[in-house]
C-alpha cells in the first residue's frame, strides 16, 4: 500500500515512517466516515491513550524521585488530557489530513479539541503497533518533551483548583454558564462565564467551551488570589 504524498509528508512531521501504511490511515479516519471495509480509529484512539499514559508516568517518576502519588496525579493528567493532545496534534498538522464525514466537514472538525486529541492518540497507537512500545515512547517524550519539563509542580487545571478553593469556604461548586456564541457554525467562538455562590465572577472566550471555562476559571483564581494576597 502507497501513502499519498501528503501523507508522506506527515510521516516526516511526526518523525516515523510506517511499515504498515493502512494503520497511518485508520487512525485519521474518523467514526464519521468509517464503515466495516474502512475501520474508524475508535479502538486505535483507546490503545493509544494507554501507550500515551504509561509513557507519561514513567517520565513523570524519572524526573522526580521525591514526588508522591498526589503530587503527580495532576502533573500527570495536565499531560494526557485532550487539550494535550489536541495542542501536540496541532503543532504536526495532523487535523489537515483527517478523514471525516461530510457533518464533521462542516462543523469544523479539523479544529475541534476533543477529535484533534481522539485522533493524536490513535496516531501514537499506530505507531506502537507498528514499530513496539520503545519506537512509540521515543516519538512521544520527543513531541512532548518541552511539556514534561515546563509542567507546573502543582499542575491542578483551573477548575479543579477553583472549585477547592469554594469548598474549602464551605461554597457549592462554581456555576458555570454560556453567555454568549459567536462566529459561523463550522468555528463557533463561546464566551462561559463562571460565578461562586458568593457573586464573584469571571468570563473568558475560546474557540471551545472547555477551554473557555478552564480560561474563566483561571481568571477568577488569579483575581481571589490577588484579592488575599
Amino acid at each position: 500500500m502507497r501513502l499519498s504524498a501528503e501523507l508522506k509528508a506527515f510521516e516526516g512531521r511526526l518523525g516515523h515512517h510506517f511499515g504498515m501504511p493502512e494503520l497511518l490511515l485508520r487512525a485519521i479516519t474518523h467514526a464519521s466516515i468509517g464503515t466495516a471495509t474502512r475501520p474508524d480509529n475508535q479502538r486505535l484512539e483507546f490503545l493509544g491513550d494507554r501507550v500515551l499514559g504509561l509513557v507519561m508516568a514513567e517520565a513523570l517518576l524519572a524526573a522526580d524521585a521525591q514526588a508522591r502519588e498526589g503530587q503527580l496525579a495532576p502533573r500527570f493528567n495536565a499531560l494526557v488530557r485532550k487539550e494535550t493532545c489536541a495542542d501536540v496534534a496541532r503543532e504536526i498538522g495532523l487535523g489537515d489530513i483527517l478523514k471525516l464525514g461530510r457533518s464533521e466537514m462542516l462543523t469544523g472538525g479539523r479544529r475541534k479539541e476533543a477529535l484533534l486529541g481522539d485522533a493524536m492518540e490513535a496516531v501514537i497507537a499506530a505507531v506502537y503497533v507498528d514499530a513496539g512500545f520503545e519506537v512509540a515512547r521515543k516519538l512521544i517524550l520527543r513531541l512532548w518533551g518541552h511539556r514534561i519539563a515546563g509542567v507546573e509542580p502543582d499542575a491542578r487545571d483551573a477548575k479543579t483548583s477553583l472549585q477547592e478553593w469554594a469548598q474549602a469556604r464551605g461554597m457549592p461548586p462554581p456555576a458555570y454558564v454560556e453567555t454568549a456564541r459567536s462566529g459561523p457554525d463550522h468555528a463557533p467562538v463561546f464566551t462561559l462565564r463562571v460565578t461562586l455562590a458568593s457573586g464573584e465572577n469571571a468570563e473568558a472566550t475560546a474557540s471551545s467551551k472547555r477551554v473557555a471555562e478552564q480560561a474563566a476559571a483561571r481568571s477568577l483564581l488569579e483575581r481571589l488570589e490577588a484579592s488575599n494576597g
